[in-house]
C-alpha cells in the first residue's frame, strides 16, 4: 500500500426528485389506445380502460363526452377499426376464460357481433373497402395468458357476416387494405429490415414495396397515394410509389418527398377517407395533419408550411380511483412503523377507506362502533413493500389479462408497489391505469416506459441537444411517466441534456451505469435521482462515501443481479427449495418456476460476490445514502424478500432491512407521503406476518394477509374484510386452484386437424 492524499472539490447538480400524488381520488386517464377518427372525421373511437369509448371532434377542436361504445363489460376490448363508410367499427376482445373474439358493431353503438367461429388471441382487424371482409392477425402466448387456441398464427380473413376464417399468410402483422379490396396490405421483416408488403387474399403474388432500418409501424392511405410510418416515436408521410423494387425510407431519406409531421411522437396511425389527412396521437391527445400542411406542391399549400403542431385535441378523461369505504380496524399486532424505530406492541390501526386514520397503542385509539375488525393477535404488521426496481410482464401483444398470474405473485408476497424502470409503454401504463380504475387487481404500477436508450436501435431516443432530451420526455410524461430511465446514452453532456430537460418538466430520472464505475461516479455528481444495479466493486473507499453521502442520489443496488461476479438469485436457488415455495407454487406456471428453479448451479461460498455488495450498500446506508430493494422481476414476488435478505448478510439489521423495503423507496421515488410507513393519512398499504421479522428478517415471507389501498387479501389473494371475493383460478390451474404441470404447453385443435382460427 501506497499512502497518499488528495484534496478535491466537485460541483455536483442537486439529485432531481419530485412528489408523485399516488393516489387522488380522480386520475387522468393517459393512455389512450388506438385512437382512430371516423373516415369524415366527425367521431373518434378508442379504447381507455379496456373499453372502446367513442366522442363526437367538433369543429372548434372540442370533443364531445366521451360514451361507452358497446355493453358488455365481462371482457376487455381491443383494437378498434372504422368501416370505410363510417358505419361499423370491428375490434377484438379479451377473456381470460373465454379468450378472445374479432366482433363488428354499429358506429351508433349496442352490442359487438363475433364473427370468429373460435376462441384465440386476436388482434389487428380491419374492413376491406368494401365492407365484406374483415382481416386480422392470430397471435399466441402460454406466459401471461393461456397458450391454448394459440397454435397457428398468422393473417386470416374472415367474411364480414361471419363464416369460416381462411389462412391469408403465417407472417407478419398490421393487415389492412388499400383502394382494392383483394390484396392486402403488411408489415414483416425482410433482410433484418423492416418491410411493408402486400399480397392477395389467397397468400399469392408476395411484394415488397418498402424496406427501414428503423421503421416500425407503415399505413397506406384508402387510395394509395401515400404512406406514413412511424420512425423512432415520430411519424412521417411520403407519397406512395409503386415501383419493380423495394423503396427505403427512413427518418433522413431522400429517394422520395417525405416530411416529418409530429412534434414529439405519435402512434396509432390513421389516414382520412379522403386520403387527405393523416391522424394519430400521444398519451390522451389526438392530432391530425392534412396533406396540403406538409407538402408545398399539394394543392391549397400555403406560402410557408407550419410547424407540426405542439398540443392535439384532449380526447382523454377523468377516472374515479377505486377504493372501499367504510371503517377497517386491525387490532392486537405488533406494528412496525418504520416511523424511525418505532414499534407499537399490541397496536391498532384504523383505516378508513383507503387511507389509515390512526395508529396507536391498544386503549390510546377509539375503535369506531360500527367498524369491520380483524383480530390481528400474534401477527406483526410492516408496511406494504415497495419494489423500487421491478421487471415483469403486463401484457400480450397489448392484450391485458384480466388476472395476471405476475401481479398476483407479487401482491402475495406483500409488493403493494412497483417501478419498473423498463418496460412497454403502452402496455404497463394502460395496465397501470386499469389498476387504479380497478378493472383489475394489481400493485401500484409506476414506470418509465420505454428506456431511453443510447445504442442504436430501433427505438434509440437520439438526443443530441437540450431540445432533444425536452421532446423526449414531454413524450414519456404524456404517456403516463413519473420518471425516464437514462440507459447507455454514450456521453455525458447527452446524460445533462436528459436531467436538465427533467428538472424543467417535473420528472425524475433513474440511469444505469452498465458496470463502469466512473459512468457511476459522474452520475452522482449530475443529480440523478437514483443509481440503479451496483457498483461494480467490492469495496468502495472514503472518497466515494464522502462523495455519495453529499448527494440525495438514491442506491438501487439490485443484489439479485449484482454486477462485478456471481449474481445472488442464484444463491437463493441453491439455498432453499426455491420450486417448492408455498406462495410461488399458488401462482407461478410450473413449467416456468421448475424450468429456473428445479437445476440450481452451486457457487462456493468465498464466491458469493451479492454479500460483498450487500457490504458496500450497508456502509452507504449507515451514512445516510437511501438504499433500496430492488429484484429486477427475477422471481415473482419472492426476489423482493431476497433483497432484504442479501441486506441482513451485508450486516444490516432487521429494521435497516425493513427500510430498504419500505420508507426507503418510497422517499427515493417521491411518494413518502403516500406510502412508506403506518402513520395516519398515508395510504393503507400493509402486510400482516405470522412471525416477527425484527427477530429473523427472514420471516418477512411468512405472509397471511395483504392490504392493498385498504382492501385485505389472504395468501391466496382471495378478498376478504370489508368484502368477501374470492378469486378465480388462473389459467394453468384447475377449477379447485391446482397447478397444472402442463401449464401453458396444452393446444387444441379442431375436428378438421387445424389449429385456431
Amino acid at each position: 500500500d501506497i499512502p497518499f492524499h488528495v484534496a478535491d472539490t466537485r460541483r455536483i447538480e442537486p439529485a432531481v426528485r419530485f412528489p408523485v400524488d399516488v393516489a387522488p381520488a380522480e386520475f387522468d386517464v393517459k393512455m389512450v389506445r388506438w385512437a382512430q377518427a371516423s373516415p369524415d372525421g366527425s367521431k373518434v373511437v378508442f379504447e381507455a380502460l379496456g373499453n372502446l369509448w367513442i366522442r363526437d371532434l367538433n369543429g372548434d377542436g372540442q370533443p364531445g363526452a366521451p360514451r361507452r361504445l358497446t355493453r358488455q363489460s365481462d371482457h376487455f376490448e381491443l383494437y378498434p377499426a372504422w368501416s370505410r363508410d363510417g358505419r361499423s367499427i370491428v375490434y377484438t376482445t379479451w377473456s381470460d376464460k373465454d379468450l378472445g373474439t374479432v366482433r363488428v358493431i354499429s358506429a351508433s353503438g349496442g352490442e359487438g357481433r363475433v364473427v370468429t367461429r373460435n376462441p384465440g388471441h386476436y388482434v389487428e382487424p380491419a374492413f376491406s373497402p368494401d365492407g365484406r371482409t374483415v382481416v386480422y392477425r392470430a397471435t399466441t402466448d402460454g406466459f401471461l395468458t393461456t397458450a391454448l387456441w394459440g397454435r397457428n398464427p398468422g393473417l386470416y380473413r374472415v367474411p364480414t357476416a361471419g363464416g369460416e376464417p381462411v389462412l391469408v399468410t403465417d407472417e407478419g402483422s398490421a393487415p389492412r387494405f388499400g383502394a382494392s379490396n383483394d390484396r392486402l396490405f403488411f408489415v414483416d421483416s425482410q433482410d433484418g429490415k423492416r418491410a411493408l408488403k402486400s399480397i392477395d387474399l389467397n397468400g399469392h403474388d408476395e411484394r415488397t414495396h418498402l424496406l427501414s432500418e428503423n421503421a416500425s409501424e407503415f399505413v397506406v392511405s384508402p387510395d394509395e397515394k401515400w404512406v406514413a410510418w412511424t420512425e423512432r416515436f415520430n411519424a412521417f408521410v411520403a407519397p406512395f410509389v409503386s415501383t419493380g423494387r423495394p423503396v427505403t425510407v427512413s427518418a433522413k431519406g431522400d429517394a422520395i418527398p417525405q416530411t416529418r409531421v409530429t412534434r414529439d411522437a405519435g402512434e396509432w396511425l390513421n389516414w382520412s377517407g379522403d386520403s387527405k389527412r393523416l391522424t394519430w396521437s400521444l398519451g390522451p391527445e389526438f392530432f391530425s395533419r392534412s396533406l396540403d400542411q406538409s407538402f408545398a406542391f399539394v394543392d391549397g399549400a400555403p406560402a410557408e408550411l407550419p410547424k407540426p403542431a405542439e398540443h392535439g385535441v384532449a380526447i382523454g378523461f377523468s377516472a374515479p380511483t377505486e377504493a372501499p369505504t367504510g371503517r377497517l380496524v386491525l387490532t392486537g399486532a405488533r406494528i412496525v412503523t418504520m416511523k424511525g424505530d418505532e414499534v407499537i406492541e399490541n397496536g391498532v390501526i384504523i383505516i378508513n377507506g383507503n387511507r389509515i386514520e390512526s395508529v396507536g397503542p391498544w386503549g390510546s385509539v377509539a375503535i369506531p362502533a360500527a367498524a369491520t375488525q380483524i383480530d390481528m393477535t400474534g401477527k406483526t404488521i410492516i408496511p406494504g413493500l415497495i419494489d423500487a426496481h421491478w421487471h415483469g410482464s403486463m401484457g400480450s401483444e397489448e392484450i391485458i389479462p384480466q388476472q395476471s398470474w405476475v401481479n398476483y405473485a407479487s401482491l402475495a408476497f406483500g409488493v403493494t408497489t412497483i417501478h419498473d424502470p423498463s418496460n412497454d409503454s403502452s402496455e404497463i401504463f394502460a395496465h397501470s391505469e386499469y389498476a387504479r380504475a380497478g378493472r383489475v387487481v394489481a400493485p401500484r404500477i409506476f414506470s418509465t416506459g420505454t428506456i431511453l436508450y443510447g445504442a442504436q436501435t430501433p427505438f434509440t431516443a437520439q438526443i443530441d441537444n437540450l431540445d432533444d432530451a425536452q421532446s423526449t420526455l414531454r413524450r414519456m410524461k404524456a404517456l403516463g411517466a413519473i420518471s425516464v430511465k437514462s440507459y447507455n446514452q454514450p456521453r455525458r453532456d447527452q446524460r445533462q441534456q436528459i436531467i436538465e430537460a427533467a428538472r424543467e418538466l417535473g420528472i425524475m430520472v433513474v440511469p444505469e451505469g452498465g458496470s463502469l464505475f466512473q459512468h457511476n461516479m459522474s452520475m452522482l455528481i449530475d443529480g440523478h435521482t437514483t443509481i440503479e444495479h451496483s457498483i461494480p466493486l467490492a469495496n468502495l473507499y472514503d472518497d466515494v462515501h464522502q462523495l455519495w453521502r453529499q448527494t440525495k442520489v438514491a442506491y438501487t443496488p439490485t443484489l439479485v443481479v449484482a454486477y462485478g461476479g456471481n449474481w445472488g438469485e442464484n444463491y437463493w436457488y441453491q439455498e432453499s427449495n426455491v420450486w417448492d415455495q408455498p406462495i410461488l407454487r399458488q401462482y407461478v406456471p410450473r413449467r416456468i418456476l421448475d424450468a429456473r428453479a428445479r437445476r440450481p448451479v452451486h457457487v462456493q461460498p468465498e464466491e458469493l460476490n451479492h454479500i460483498a455488495i450487500a457490504r458496500e450498500a450497508r456502509r452507504l446506508n449507515d451514512i445516510g445514502v437511501l438504499t433500496n430493494i430492488g429484484a429486477h422481476g427475477q422471481r415473482e414476488g419472492l426476489g423482493s424478500h431476497w433483497d432484504m435478505w442479501a441486506f441482513a448478510q451485508g450486516g444490516m439489521t432487521p429494521m435497516q432491512a425493513l427500510r430498504t423495503g419500505t420508507i426507503n423507496p418510497a422517499r427515493s421515488l417521491g411518494m413518502d407521503k403516500d406510502l412508506g410507513s403506518l402513520e395516519a393519512g398515508k395510504l393503507a398499504d400493509m402486510v400482516v406476518l405470522d412471525s416477527n421479522p425484527l427477530d429473523n428478517i427472514r420471516n418477512t415471507t411468512s405472509i397471511r394477509y395483504t392490504v392493498l389501498n385498504g382492501r385485505v387479501y389472504d395468501s391466496g389473494m382471495n378478498e376478504v374484510g370489508r368484502r368477501e371475493r374470492p378469486r378465480a383460478p388462473f389459467w394453468h390451474q384447475s377449477a379447485d386452484g391446482e397447478a397444472s404441470a402442463a401449464g401453458a404447453s396444452l393446444v387444441t385443435t379442431d375436428s378438421h386437424g387445424h389449429g385456431p382460427d
